[in-house]
């Protein structure tokens, strides 16, 4: 709002002309409540009106300078100018991705990125750089980069079950992209009936989209196209050539379908090649059918690759200073020999396994004989695994069997007839073991369980009175061995663990130069209490087991963390900084559950 007595010549007011600035001319005032204004126009038109006291409110007088004064506002100029810069960082900043995300690439990385996959328009690539060289990292600057070039809008990764939640953490902590894992929940609550379309940013399980023909048909819908598509462990998507003919699993039919669903295509796997170079070249199909579909058939029996693909070995990968990125290894084998008790458990449970196995082969439900297959291999790894392993499986599967012995004994009576006993459990083919070997570590200790205590090859009410009592037998041995403190395999891993944790040299002491690595024989372990000790193993049961002997061992509780399928992806952090951190923390007891991906 501006007073009449403010419109002098000169001077700019808006409000007079409905969509631009008026300029005043001349003024002639008509008492104190009305004057005569003589106005010009952007465009020159000169006019007058007579302004009351009244229409104050509508009058503004606005301070006009040059055209480019450069008064307008501020903070909202510097906002634009900081957008316009934003998205045309890429052009300026040929790394842009690095220098946006919370990490610290290494050269294989970078040239990974930018020489190799970011030039290639569109981009269909295999990277199989050996394992431990980082390909998520470079599939999340690839990401990033693509996102800030204005190419990158939807996104999905597939990747076996087991490294979904390790994919979802990284691409978020490193480069704040949230990404969602698909889940049947997800799925059923979508509010359009497919959540693909709903959802920019996916991670998706191989064996989810391999084996559910419903979701690939919801991929498959012409709105739902990707802009990139990453598949981690790729290898696993094969197929092979037998006889003149080829074999296409579920997987391998599952990358040809994306492969069609999106414009940028990346395979991600450290085993590309089985050594049969037919198998090698249906897997190259994937990016490129043309070139590759059906040619070693027609004797093409080399193929040059080098176009489309990347690998460096761990030899060749090294830090910013030229220096080997991996660290020498140095493997050593303690060797055991198993006691007499060991040793005739060990010859036990191997006989029962093997005439299970006959048994197995014998049933015509080619099903059940593999899952009956599946469970006594479980068996036997267990028995390798720990004496309180193969004491606990043997108890767990001896009373579910004889769960249901009681259950085929009161159908029995019910119906006065000899009952057979019934498949228990999941009946599981070939593929539907690949796909449980990929599945999350606590999926595959429920599943094996389930398995383990169920499957059965008996036929008969006598024959599982028989496979029951043999399995009694077995669990007495297995617990007298127990108890008898005879387990080998520990005692050998506690002089191994008294030896690196005993007090090392005197302070002072000048240490002997080491000889090079091969040039003899491998030296021990150098002793140091302040050591850290990671312990990988397979079951549940062994991990408890370690856990109670090795605190025994070392007098203390907290000096051991623990990291097994059962735990959430906090509490796994907490034990891996406890263990990286925490001086009091000297030993890391893991199942397979800490070292996948």
């Amino acid at each position: 709002m501006s007073r009449l007595e403010e419109l002098k010549p000169n001077a700019a007011v808006r409000g007079i002309l409905p969509d631009a600035l008026a300029t005043v001319v001349s003024v002639q005032w008509f008492g104190s409540e009305a004057l005569e204004l003589t106005y010009k126009s952007p465009s020159g038109k000169v006019a007058n009106e007579l302004i009351y006291r009244h229409d104050e409110p509508r009058l503004e007088v606005v301070e006009q300078g040059r055209p480019w004064s450069f008064d307008g506002k501020g903070d909202l100029f510097r906002l634009v100018s900081e957008a316009h810069r934003i998205r045309l960082a890429h052009l300026f900043d040929p790394v842009l991705a690095v220098h946006t995300s919370v990490l610290d690439p290494l050269p294989h990385q970078i040239t990974a990125v930018y020489d190799v996959m970011l030039p290639r328009q569109p981009l269909r690539f295999l990277l199989a750089d050996d394992p431990g060289a980082g390909k998520t990292i470079m599939a999340g600057l690839l990401m990033k980069e693509l996102i800030a070039r204005g190419d990158l809008h939807r996104c999905l990764v597939v990747c076996p079950g087991s490294l979904a939640e390790q994919w979802q953490d990284e691409l978020y902590r490193r480069f704040q992209l949230p990404f969602e894992i698909l889940t049947n929940e997800k799925l059923e609550a979508a509010r359009t009936g497919n959540w693909f379309l709903e959802t920019n940013l996916v991670i998706a399980r191989l064996d989810k989209l391999s084996r559910n023909e419903d979701v690939q048909e919801k991929l498959k819908v012409p709105d739902c196209r990707w802009d990139l598509i990453v598949c981690d462990e790729a290898h696993k998507m094969s197929a092979s050539l037998f006889g003149g003919e080829v074999k296409y699993t579920k997987r391998y039919k599952l990358g040809q379908v994306l492969s069609t669903l999106t414009r940028h295509f990346l395979l991600m796997t450290a085993t590309p090649h089985n050594g049969k170079e037919e198998d090698f070249q249906l897997f190259m199909a994937l990016l490129d059918g043309d070139r590759f579909e059906g040619r070693f058939r027609d004797g093409v029996h080399t193929s040059d690759v080098s176009d489309l693909m990347r690998r460096m070995v761990k030899e060749g990968l090294l830090k910013f200073d030229a220096t080997p990125l991996f660290p020498e290894r140095i493997a050593y084998t303690v060797p055991y020999k198993l006691s007499d008790a060991e040793a005739r458990l060990y010859k036990e449970v191997t006989d029962y396994v093997r005439d299970e196995f006959n048994r197995a082969e014998a049933l015509r439900n080619e099903k059940r004989a593999g899952t009956v297959g599946f469970a006594l291999t479980i068996l036997q790894r267990r028995l390798a695994s720990s004496p309180e392993a193969i004491c606990q499986s043997l108890r767990r599967r001896r009373e579910r069997l004889e769960g249901k012995l009681r259950e085929m004994e009161l159908l029995q009576r019910g119906n006065g007839v000899a009952a057979g006993v019934a498949a228990g459990g999941p009946e599981l083919d070939a593929e539907d073991v690949e796909d449980l070997e990929d599945a999350p570590d606590n999926e595959v200790e429920t599943a094996e369980e389930e398995i383990l205590d169920q499957a059965t090859a008996a036929r008969t009410i006598v024959e599982l009175k028989a496979e029951i009592e043999t399995l009694k037998r077995l669990e007495g041995l297995a617990l007298a061995l127990r108890r008898s403190g005879e387990d080998r395999k520990w005692k050998e891993l506690a002089r191994l663990l008294q030896t690196v944790f005993m007090a090392g040299p005197a302070t002072g002491c000048v240490a002997e130069d080491r000889p090079p690595y091969g040039s003899g024989p491998i030296p021990p372990p150098s002793p140091s209490p302040h050591q850290k000790l990671v312990l990988f193993t397979e079951h549940r049961d062994t991990l408890n087991y370690l856990e109670a002997r090795i605190s025994t061992l070392l007098g203390r509780r907290d000096a051991i963390v623990t990291i097994h399928g059962g735990m959430g992806r906090e509490e796994r952090m907490k034990a891996q900084e406890a263990f990286k951190h925490d001086p009091k923390v000297q030993v890391l007891l893991a199942t397979d559950a800490a070292g996948e991906g």
